[in-house]
């Protein structure tokens, strides 16, 4: 975070300063939300939550190292009492862009958003001091947090911006104005809360919408490939630079292929070069996610080749976003359990298709381990049946369905598909899928592990390895 005085938090926020001795004293370290977290000369922001109420943390919080609390009320401790919280991190998000002048590259798309600004961050970090979400920060508060991790060297803030209505892609903006827009997919993710996919388009679009002008040096960055996000370029002022498979994409992928991991190469072209790039992510999609982070790098001026040599060298930087393991008994833990919607488990899939393939051939099995995509709304019955018939047509040797009711329709899916038998099980819970596999997992095998986040199938996957030797492959990063 850039220093600010207590005096000028609370005129940036509009806030009223309490029990504080001293308002020109500086913050200086971060702005955080968790008091575990705190470190010397924070600012701690308190949020009321579910089950704890971050202003019951404030004096722990000052002890250990807070300069002062950011609050809705007088906590006993010094602190800058706000109306809202949430508005006062944004107040000073936005004050903090604006006094840097940094880079501002904003993403969107209903998946692969995490994947791609991980990729966007390690490219751009090659160019100059680069800040960037941890994980999926991409609402209106982990957003403002970011962006506050933003220094005076920072050269470039790579932010990630998702959404549950019409309307919120535009504040997010407001906040932090991007300069650089990418529009990746309109998919089915939260397709229940919005009504269809439509509507998905006009949030996504919200972003294009408020890029600067193309003289201004906006630029909006556009999936050649889907055409809810190619009709985005009629919605912009900004430049439009797309990217995708389709011959008149401006960055694009040829010769695309998978390797027996499954991990997918391909030949880049730019609009100044060419380069092979051999990613070290897994499955198919990852292209369409690096030839938007190639757009980027491309036009803030990376040469085509240093593009294709730092794809290549990229691995995944959040967990639980197929992360692939393999113990050191032969079987292949793939951890995809952040969150799951119809795409992204489709997309998984036959990633898993194509990495059980090899597998196959030396004895070994393929295994998906699925739960609820949640927020589907009316169409859930028959996107998770759609996904158990797809099990079937992809040839995945072992289906799991973890969980209630959506977790028996992709098991109901499955065997209408394909008359499966024991090929497919519905079991309750988390704990009954980890006896299942540990009693029936043998050398060679692939287990996929995918659900939305709610359901907790990470805690199959951490089952898995608990206790065994194994490594990371080199084409996913590290195990976490």
């Amino acid at each position: 975070m850039i220093p600010l005085s207590l005096a000028q938090i609370a005129a940036l926020t509009g806030g009223r300063p309490h029990d504080i001795t001293d308002q020109d004293a500086w913050i200086t370290g971060p702005v955080v939300i968790d008091s575990r977290q705190v470190g010397p000369g924070a600012l701690f922001a308190a949020f009321p939550g579910e089950r704890v109420d971050g202003h019951d943390f404030a004096a722990a919080a000052v002890e250990a190292g807070a300069l002062a609390v950011l609050a809705t009320r007088p906590v006993g401790v010094p602190a800058i009492v706000v109306d809202d919280v949430t508005r006062a991190l944004g107040a000073l998000a936005r004050h903090t862009v604006q006094t840097l002048g940094t880079q501002v590259v904003a993403l969107t798309g209903s998946s692969g958003k995490t994947s791609t600004k991980d990729l966007i961050a390690q490219l751009l970090s090659r160019l100059g001091p680069t800040v960037w979400p941890e994980g999926s920060q991409n609402n209106e508060i982990g957003l403002p947090l970011t962006a506050l991790r933003a220094e005076a060297d920072t050269r470039h803030l790579v932010l990630e911006m998702g959404a549950r209505g019409i309307g919120h892609i535009r504040y997010l903006t407001e906040l932090t104005p991007p300069r650089i827009g990418v529009v990746l997919n309109v998919g089915t993710a939260h397709i229940g809360e919005f009504g269809g996919r439509e509507a998905i388009a006009q949030a996504k679009g919200e972003l294009v919408e408020t890029l600067p002008g193309a003289d201004d040096g906006g630029v909006a960055v556009l999936n050649a490939d889907d055409p809810y996000v190619r009709a985005m370029a009629a919605r912009t002022e900004a430049r439009v630079l797309l990217f995708g498979e389709d011959r008149e994409a401006d960055v694009r992928a040829e010769n695309v292929r998978l390797s027996q991991r499954g991990t997918p190469a391909f030949t880049l072209h730019t609009p100044t070069g060419c380069g092979d790039v051999t990613l070290r992510l897994y499955g198919e999609h990852h292209v369409s996610n690096a030839l938007a982070a190639a757009a980027v790098a491309h036009q803030l001026g990376m040469p085509a080749g240093d593009i294709a040599d730092a794809l290549s060298a990229a691995g995944t930087l959040s967990r639980w976003r197929m992360e692939v393991t393999e113990r050191a008994d032969g079987v292949t833990v793939v951890n995809d359990a952040y969150n799951a919607n119809p795409d992204s488990m489709r997309a998984a899939l036959r990633a898993l298709t194509a990495m059980g393939q090899a597998a196959k051939a030396r004895g070994g099995r393929t295994w998906a381990v699925l739960g609820e995509m949640a927020e589907l709304g009316d169409d859930s019955l028959a996107e998770h049946d759609a996904i158990g018939r797809l099990a079937v047509r992809l040839n995945v040797s072992k289906l799991v369905a973890v969980g209630g009711r959506e977790a028996a329709w992709l098991d109901m899916g499955a065997k209408n598909e394909g008359s499966w038998g024991e090929e497919s099980v519905h079991v309750s819970g988390t704990e009954a899928a980890v006896d299942l596999l540990r009693d029936q997992l043998r050398a060679g095998d692939v287990v996929l592990v995918k659900a939305s986040r709610s359901v907790g199938l990470e805690k199959v996957a951490a089952a898995l390895l608990e206790g065994t030797a194994g490594s990371a492959h080199e084409a996913g990063g590290a195990a976490r």
